[in-house]
């Protein structure tokens, strides 16, 4: 029998499915691509919730939802995407390693010399769709820095686990963990 987690975020109810993601571990699988009405009232909400910033920069691809409608509702004319390879087109590309709970392997985030030269000196807010572990979020916030950026905020529609361990995210609520017996 399928268990579900409900949940209620800026006002959008949903019905997660709760997904084994290892031997020892459940998650309610909040999936936010596609949903835009989700997306378009967490955006909202959050939006009076952000810190100033010049740009918004998040990693492909779940995060790209809210950034786009973020930056858009900011005023923002563009947002960084940290791509998850090196791309043909990047010049002097930067990149750094990662291990996600969702995604069980390491992962590279990859930032185009462009964009690093765009975000220099400037106040960056770091978005994603949930913040679980923190690594993916910290993985951003390294290639941030290394490219010179000043980040003034970590924002998500979610965190999951122990909301204390994401004491310095912005955020709309928190899903638990479901330890598999």
């Amino acid at each position: 029998m399928e268990q579900y987690y409900e949940i209620t975020v800026a006002g959008v109810k949903r019905r997660l499915p709760v997904v084994q993601i290892s031997d020892e571990l459940a998650v309610a699988s909040f999936v936010m691509l596609g949903d835009c009405e989700m997306v378009c009232a967490a955006a909202k909400q959050l939006y009076g919730m952000v810190p100033e910033a010049d740009w918004i920069v998040t990693a492909e691809a779940k995060g790209i939802p809210l950034a786009h409608e973020l930056s858009r509702l900011l005023g923002m004319k563009r947002y960084i995407v940290a791509r998850k390879s090196i791309k043909p087109y990047m010049e002097h590309p930067m990149d750094v390693t990662v291990h996600s709970i969702t995604t069980q392997k390491e992962q590279h985030l990859c930032l185009d010399g462009q964009d690093a030269e765009q975000i220099q000196g400037r106040r960056v807010l770091l978005v994603d769709d949930v913040i679980s572990t923190g690594e993916s979020i910290e993985a951003i916030r390294v290639l941030v820095e290394k490219a010179g950026g000043i980040v003034v905020g970590k924002v998500c529609i979610l965190t999951e686990g122990d909301p204390a361990r994401h004491n310095d995210v912005i955020s709309l609520g928190n899903l638990p963990l479901f330890p598999v017996k």
